[in-house]
């Protein structure tokens, strides 16, 4: 997959197209890129989605606390495991958002991506305002030479419930839900760094790690079972979202207790994959109680990754 970004021109080849912020990329949009990829090769077109970057509602709305199910640069990979010949992230401002319909038509979908066939929903709509809908691109598209093909209301309504359902479903805890909605483990993208070296101290060291990116959808406070990849070994753990109450923290950490693994990854970015929720964090009676909980934890992690690999 190429990443192009605003700037960049897919020229001397024709284009197939859809556009959306795709947050997710779960089985719903999955079936709408698969659409589109398996079009373009029937009609020997490049597959191309063009999103935007920030969310609209971040720049719209300054009051936005939209929380994202994916950071851009997670979407990206996981669009590129789709197959997809090009994704163009066109940076969203309020200039952007001032565009006419047919401006960006033309500017966009035409000059820019050579598109001869789109692919949208039934209720999409775009331009200032967001006044233009289908039919106005169905007229655009007789007016440029692109073909227009819409999206059903209720492949739409999948896309959108599944949205719903994933978010609502990550902050209950319920990671099993959402990733059988998304296809994929629910993943957290960080930076491993310092902490106050507390589970060290209680035999379960663990790595801290920060998620840069403020928009991200941060699941419910709790223990969960994780894997993730580190100098191409997979690794499996328990991590903890939460304020470690025991201890009379405040303050919300990630951090994650890797099970048969030692090796210092200070500075190391992971992606943590969210297979399995254990329990709800606890402020426990003492150390002592805490330790119990976590050697139970431990069992039933490495129960669960026995099990996993079977």
């Amino acid at each position: 997959m190429k990443l192009s970004n605003s700037t960049d021109t897919i020229k001397d080849q024709d284009t197939i197209v859809t556009i959306g912020t795709f947050d997710g990329v779960h089985i719903g949009h999955q079936k709408i890129i698969k659409r589109l990829i398996d079009s373009g090769n029937l009609q020997q077109l490049k597959s191309v989605i063009l999103t935007f970057f920030p969310h609209p509602r971040m720049v719209l709305q300054k009051d936005s606390n939209i929380k994202l199910i994916n950071t851009i640069d997670e979407r990206q990979d996981i669009l590129e495991a789709l197959g997809l010949d090009y994704l163009l992230v066109k940076k969203f401002t309020k200039e952007f958002s001032r565009l006419s319909a047919e401006d960006f038509v033309k500017q966009i979908l035409v000059d820019k991506l050579n598109a001869k066939k789109v692919i949208i929903g039934y209720d999409h709509r775009f331009g200032r305002n967001r006044n233009a809908d289908i039919n106005d691109l169905r007229t655009f598209g007789k007016r440029y030479g692109f073909e227009v093909e819409e999206i059903s209301a209720q492949d739409i309504d999948d896309v959108s419930v599944s949205s719903t359902k994933i978010r609502t479903a990550l902050l209950e805890g319920d990671i099993t839900k959402a990733n059988n909605y998304l296809g994929y483990p629910f993943m957290l993208n960080g930076t491993v760094v310092k902490g106050k070296g507390l589970g060290k101290q209680l035999n379960y060291p663990t790595a801290n790690i920060h998620v840069e990116e403020d928009y991200k959808l941060i699941p419910k406070q709790g223990a969960y079972i994780v894997n993730t990849t580190i100098n191409n070994q997979l690794v499996y753990g328990m991590m903890n979202i939460g304020t470690n109450p025991t201890v009379n923290g405040n303050k919300q950490t990630i951090e994650v207790n890797f099970i048969d693994f030692d090796k210092d990854i200070y500075d190391k970015k992971l992606q943590i994959n969210l297979l399995k929720r254990i329990r709800d964090e606890e402020k426990f009676e003492s150390i002592d109680a805490l330790k119990m909980q976590l050697s139970k934890d431990k069992t039933e992690t490495i129960d669960f990754i026995k099990t996993h690999n079977a």
